[in-house]
């Protein structure tokens, strides 16, 4: 399950979910799109706070592109609310059998 934050919106996973398919896009196109419905004001506003949590890069002229932690917060991988990535399985997480040490 994804780790939003408490201040996320139903709407960010989707911003989320258009670019990464998009590889970028414009406000406009996002409100054009099917998946959102939402007014340009809205998907602006929207847009601005994902880039200040570091989930989204603003290129210029209201457009945007997902970035390798919105990617990872849709993956599972990041908790948006702590800004952590999270460890699933890191074979590195400690020594296996195999490390012990002989006395």
């Amino acid at each position: 399950m994804r780790e939003s934050g408490t201040w996320m919106t139903i709407w960010d996973d989707r911003i989320l979910e258009y670019l990464r398919e998009n590889e970028g896009a414009t406000v406009g196109e996002l409100t054009d799109s099917e998946s959102i419905r939402v007014s340009n004001a809205h998907v602006s506003r929207r847009c601005k706070k994902l880039a200040e949590h570091g989930l989204l890069t603003p290129i210029g002229n209201g457009a945007y592109v997902i970035t390798d932690v919105g990617k990872a917060y849709l993956d599972e991988e990041y908790d948006a609310e702590n800004e952590v990535f999270l460890n699933q399985g890191n074979s590195n997480s400690g020594p296996s059998a195999s490390e012990t040490s002989e006395s």
